[in-house]
């Protein structure tokens, strides 16, 4: 009874692993990687990002917003004629002079040089550095659209280094001018231009200081200061802020090595929009004037002056006949403010007169004696840099 049942279970077992390795021969036929060990797929949560979002830090729209609005600047000057040259092929100049004179039948090459300009009217003005453009013979404008065209000058304004030149176009992207007045140390700040003539480029800083001046750039100097890489190239690019507007003009740069160390200067657009309006309106700009000749006060000057502290611009001439003249200014005074705005030092002084209508009757306060005097005056208009005797 028990074999039978033993039989009885062993058949039944054989017959089950015999169905079993007929179904996995099935199963390995129609799926060659059944039973093969798998790894579990790796899952990823990936941020769904719409396109319009902006990741932590970027300033994408800034830059997008800015970047039709900077152009490149291509200037060309004609070569020099050779004096020589009508002589070269005379046999009896030749004959006297032999080959000497060889390596001047070639006129020198033309000269080329790069910048960067802002588009600050839809219908074709740009606004760049004067010296971009100063000793240009041709002009070349290439926009971000790719069109190529020649530029002619509107104005120029040497003492702030800058100039206004047009394309004939029309529907440009014009830039959003900002208030750099506003700037404070530390804001952020992007300059775009054309460095070393590479392409467009954006580069990401900080404002480093405000107001720089006697570094001997321009006559009227009150920089911005920046840490954003500058270069060769940028010369006229846009200083703009994290909403991609225009903060300021890139000037200049400190440099030791022709490249960007860290320092670079640009003129603020409150001043650039001023002298803008002016080219646009009169061609030119006109500046107020006094008529004196200053100097910085040395804390030296102050013990001496008994000042409380080294502030102010001591006045050193005064030119005959002139606005400071007439209301009575004398050497040896010193100015302390005007128009209700202090006087720092010879620099400062020189923008907040230049700001000022010929014509206009202002009020400044200086110091006499150990006396505070508040005094009026009839602002003169600035005379031409050769005219210019005094202040």
């Amino acid at each position: 009874m028990n074999n039978q049942l033993h039989k009885k279970v062993w058949l039944i077992f054989a017959q089950t692993a015999t169905v079993c390795m007929a179904l996995l021969f099935v199963l390995r036929i129609f799926n060659p990687d059944f039973l093969n060990q798998k790894e579990h797929a790796l899952v990823v949560n990936q941020h769904d990002q719409s396109p319009e979002a902006t990741p932590a830090g970027s300033y994408r729209h800034a830059a997008k917003k800015a970047m039709p609005s900077v152009v490149n600047i291509f200037t060309s000057k004609a070569p020099i004629a050779n004096p020589h040259e009508k002589f070269l092929d005379d046999p009896v100049f030749r004959h006297f002079f032999g080959d000497q004179f060889d390596d001047m039948e070639t006129p020198s090459q033309p000269e080329n040089s790069l910048g960067s300009g802002v588009i600050v009217s839809a219908k074709g003005l740009i606004l760049t550095n004067n010296h971009v453009i100063a000793t240009a013979d041709a002009i070349e404008v290439a926009l971000s659209d790719g069109r190529k065209l020649s530029a002619k000058v509107v104005g120029t304004d040497p003492d702030t280094d800058l100039a206004l030149i047009k394309v004939d176009a029309e529907n440009l992207p014009a830039i959003t001018f900002a208030s750099s007045d506003k700037l404070s140390v530390g804001d952020v700040v992007l300059a775009i231009g054309n460095p070393f003539g590479v392409g467009q480029t954006v580069t990401q800083g900080i404002v480093s200081a405000l107001g720089r001046t006697h570094l001997g750039i321009n006559i009227y100097e009150n920089f911005i200061q920046t840490d954003a890489s500058i270069n060769p190239g940028n010369s006229g690019g846009a200083l703009i802020d994290t909403e991609g507007n225009l903060v300021g003009i890139n000037s200049a740069i400190y440099s030791r090595s022709g490249g960007s160390m860290g320092i670079g200067f640009a003129i603020p657009a409150t001043l650039a929009r001023q002298v803008t309006e002016q080219i646009v309106a009169q061609g030119n700009v006109t500046r107020g004037w006094i008529g004196i000749e200053a100097q910085d006060i040395t804390p030296e000057l102050a013990e001496s002056f008994r000042l409380k502290r080294p502030q102010g611009a001591l006045i050193a001439g005064v030119l005959r006949n002139s606005p400071a003249d007439k209301a009575g200014l004398r050497a040896g005074d010193i100015l302390l403010a005007i128009e209700g705005k202090p006087v720092i030092d010879s620099g400062t002084m020189l923008n907040l007169i230049a700001a000022l209508k010929p014509n206009q009757k202002a009020s400044i306060q200086i110091a006499r004696a150990e006396a505070i005097i508040n005094i009026s005056i009839i602002i003169g208009k600035r005379p031409k840099p050769s005219e210019v005797v005094s202040e």
